[in-house]
Parts: C-alpha cells; sequence; structure tokens
C-alpha cells in the first residue's frame, strides 16, 4: 500500500513524546546521579508545580475559548484548596532547597549527616503538612463567608484573596489568617532563603580558585533563579497594598503558569547531571531500537 493514493483520513495518531517517555521525576528515578538530596526536592518541587497547572489552566483554557466564563461551586472550591495547597508548600519547600544549597556549599564534611535520606523525607513531609494546614485554614474560613448572592469574580482562578473581596460579612477573621499564613510562608522562609545565600556567597568569594567559584555558584543558581521567579511575584502579591485588578491578575497568570512552566526548563538545560541523565536515556533507547531492528 505504499505509495497508492488513498482519501485523507479521519484521524491521525500523535506520538507525541512516546519514545522518550521521561520527566524530570523520571530522570531522578533512573539517573543514579540524580539520587540526591536536591533532585528528591526537585521532584516534589515537580509534583507541585503539575498540580497548579492541572488545577488552573484547563478551566482558564476552556473559559478563554469558550462564550461562558463560568466555574462549578465545586471546581472553585477544588481550585481553592489545591492552589493555597501547592503555593504554601512550594514556599516552604524553596527554604528547605536552600537549606539543601547552603549544606553542599558550606557544610560539605557534614552535608552527607545533614541531609540524611530520612532527614530528607522528613522536611519534605512538613512542607507538605504545613502547606495543607495552611491551606485548610484560609480555603475553609474563605468558603464559610457569606456571598450575599454575589458570584462575580474579577480573577481568572478561585483565589483566597479574590472571593474574600465579594463577601458581605465580616471578614476579620479571614484578614487575620491570611496575616498568620503571611509569616511562615511568606516571610520566614523568603528569609531563610537569603540567609542561605548570604552564607553560601560569604563562602564562594573566600574560593582561592575561579574554577571552584564557578563550580559553587553551578550548583545553586538554577534554584536561585527558580526561587526569584515564585518569591518575586508571590511577595508583590501578598505583602504588598492592593493593585489593581490588571496587575493582580497578571502576576497571579505569572506565578501560578508562567513559573511552574519555566521552572523543569531551568534545572535541565542548566544543569549538566540532568544533561547527562537525558542522554544515558536516549542512547539506550536508541540502542534498544536497533537491536530490535536488527
Amino acid at each position: 500500500m505504499d505509495g497508492q493514493n488513498v482519501s485523507f483520513p479521519n484521524t491521525f495518531v500523535l506520538l507525541g513524546f512516546s519514545d522518550h517517555p521521561c520527566s524530570i521525576i523520571l530522570l531522578s528515578l533512573l539517573g543514579p546521579r540524580l539520587q540526591t538530596p536536591m533532585y528528591f526536592f526537585l521532584d516534589n518541587l515537580s509534583m507541585i508545580d503539575l498540580c497548579v497547572t492541572s488545577t488552573i489552566v484547563p478551566q482558564l483554557l476552556t473559559n478563554l475559548l469558550g462564550p461562558e466564563k463560568t466555574i462549578s461551586a465545586w471546581g472553585c472550591v477544588t481550585q481553592l484548596y489545591i492552589f493555597s495547597w501547592a503555593g504554601s508548600t512550594e514556599c516552604a519547600l524553596l527554604a528547605v532547597m536552600a537549606f539543601d544549597r547552603y549544606a553542599a556549599v558550606c557544610q560539605p564534611l557534614r552535608y552527607a549527616a545533614l541531609m540524611h535520606p530520612w532527614a530528607c523525607v522528613w522536611l519534605a513531609a512538613a512542607c507538605w503538612s504545613s502547606g495543607l494546614a495552611n491551606s485548610l485554614l484560609q480555603a475553609t474560613l474563605t468558603i464559610l463567608l457569606p456571598l450575599c448572592g454575589r458570584n462575580t469574580l474579577d480573577h481568572f482562578f478561585c483565589e483566597v484573596p479574590a472571593l474574600i473581596k465579594l463577601a458581605c460579612g465580616d471578614t476579620t477573621a479571614n484578614d487575620l489568617a491570611l496575616a498568620m499564613g503571611a509569616i511562615p510562608f511568606g516571610i520566614v522562609a523568603p528569609l531563610v532563603v537569603l540567609m542561605s545565600y548570604s552564607f553560601i556567597a560569604r563562602v564562594v568569594l573566600k574560593l582561592p580558585s575561579a574554577e571552584g567559584r564557578s563550580k559553587a555558584f553551578s550548583t545553586c543558581s538554577s534554584h536561585l533563579l527558580v526561587v526569584t521567579l515564585f518569591f518575586g511575584p508571590a511577595i508583590y502579591m501578598y505583602l504588598q497594598p492592593p493593585a489593581n485588578s490588571i496587575q493582580a491578575k497578571f502576576m497571579s497568570f505569572f506565578y501560578c503558569v508562567i513559573t511552574p512552566v519555566l521552572n523543569p526548563l531551568i534545572y535541565t538545560l542548566r544543569n549538566k547531571d540532568v544533561k547527562a541523565a537525558w542522554r544515558r536515556i536516549l542512547l539506550t533507547q536508541d540502542g534498544r531500537k536497533s537491536f530490535k531492528a536488527r
């Protein structure tokens, strides 16, 4: 049948990336050099990004393309809880990752003891648990607010501050809860990152060789860039005086859509170990194909 003139088919098969079904999570599991605390925390960060994008982006695209700009009550509640959980957890996780980089650069002899596998598991569990606790508090207080029939949300997804603006009752408890949540996740976490990198910078600048300084910087640059992309817009949104709705929506779009998309690219394109793992997996798959062809 090769070369025969046939009618235009009704369907097409999209192979996509099925020949190389890899991701950062899969790479860290398969690559021996990637089974380290940094990549363990990166797996958790990837899971958070996946939760955020899968919760926000599908409904956003549906509203952009469809005539109706609506979301069901259960969909709104789901976005409220999951986004609050993911955002809080990511704040804590980025702080833990900064401490990991501090231990690697400033305490290399004690690094294996400080970042023991079980210690990493407990730290990750603490990040997820604290994020869940904050989400349960913030989201539950929000959905209990009386809205008095108001259901037009000036946002592209259901977020706690945007829903609080619809309330027609007393929001003192909600404002207090937001302020309390901002202390560990919006203030303490960035301070941990800042302090960690202050110690790192002091140690790196004292290294005698330029090669040593470059190597130390390369181990931290990806995480530092991710931290800047996440905490910058988030701090602007939650710790600054209320901005106009256009600015608020743009900044929310940046840290809940753009940042999760950029994170994998930053960690893969700027990391030699990840590139090496990709090459090994691709060469292995190419070798299997060649063997099957014989």
